[in-house]
């Protein structure tokens, strides 16, 4: 399937919808200090960048494809291949003004991570993943609230793109865990989740149509090697007005 947006940078204009145009990046890159995907140093709040699993070898992905089963949001899942566009996000603080731009992302820092091609935020809840808890990806109902809540709490957790414009409730918020003071771009960070404290984890199960191939990704309660991610290609904001440099735009 053809996602919008297709592979090799940034999409076009027609196929944006939220934060960055094609000519506001253009601005961003020509009136910012920027570092490239391939420098050192820490990664900061308003970046954009595509974020790998070290251990499965892929990045971090959505697209306006919903889930057949569970919440019916937005899926998220992990890709192979490092040149496709809708694997872009970007770096927010929990609220307007607590992550400014420009500086660095502490360790320990609660951030948003906003899809860059259709607005939505990296969101987990209740709802169990739809592969490794063994449910079929179809075309049926999800449970209403109350039958939810009778549910006892998964052991995988479905991950989703949840919210409008950036904007979208108190499970879009994760905190940075690391090692140092910062989250920096050459280091293997986890993800953990505020609401439901679960990480972002990927799975060794595959999807089928229509997003063959890709990868399930999931929240787990258990830190372990298959929930750590590294920062890869992307815009880097930094807080001075250096000359500026880009990568993959």
């Amino acid at each position: 399937m053809r996602r919008p947006g297709g592979r090799g940078g940034f999409p076009p204009l027609a196929s944006r919808s939220w934060p960055l145009s094609p000519l506001s990046l253009l601005l961003l890159v020509c009136g910012s200090g920027l570092a490239t995907g391939g420098e050192e140093g820490a990664v900061t709040c308003g970046s954009v960048l595509k974020l790998l699993n070290t251990r499965h070898n892929v990045r971090l992905h959505s697209h306006e494809v919903k889930y057949g089963s569970g919440s019916g949001q937005q899926s998220v899942t992990g890709v192979e291949v490092s040149d496709d566009a809708n694997s872009y996000w970007r770096i927010r603080g929990k609220t307007d003004g607590s992550c400014q731009r420009g500086m660095p992302v502490k360790c320990g820092q609660t951030v948003r991570l906003t899809h860059v091609n259709t607005g939505k935020n990296l969101h987990t809840h209740h709802f169990p993943s739809p592969l490794s808890n063994n449910q079929v990806s179809g075309s049926f109902s999800p449970p209403d609230v109350a039958e939810l809540q009778l549910q006892s709490t998964p052991a995988s957790m479905e991950v989703s793109a949840f919210g409008d414009d950036g904007e979208g409730d108190d499970l879009d918020v994760w905190t940075v865990q690391c090692s140092g003071t910062y989250w920096e771009r050459d280091d293997a960070v986890r993800f953990k989740h505020i609401g439901t404290d679960v990480f972002l984890t990927v799975t060794g199960e595959q999807y089928g149509h229509p997003i063959r191939g890709q990868r399930e990704v999931h929240g787990i309660h258990s830190p372990n090697h298959h929930n750590y991610w590294k920062a890869m290609e992307g815009v880097f904001i930094k807080p001075s007005l250096d000359s500026t440099k880009h990568d993959e735009l």
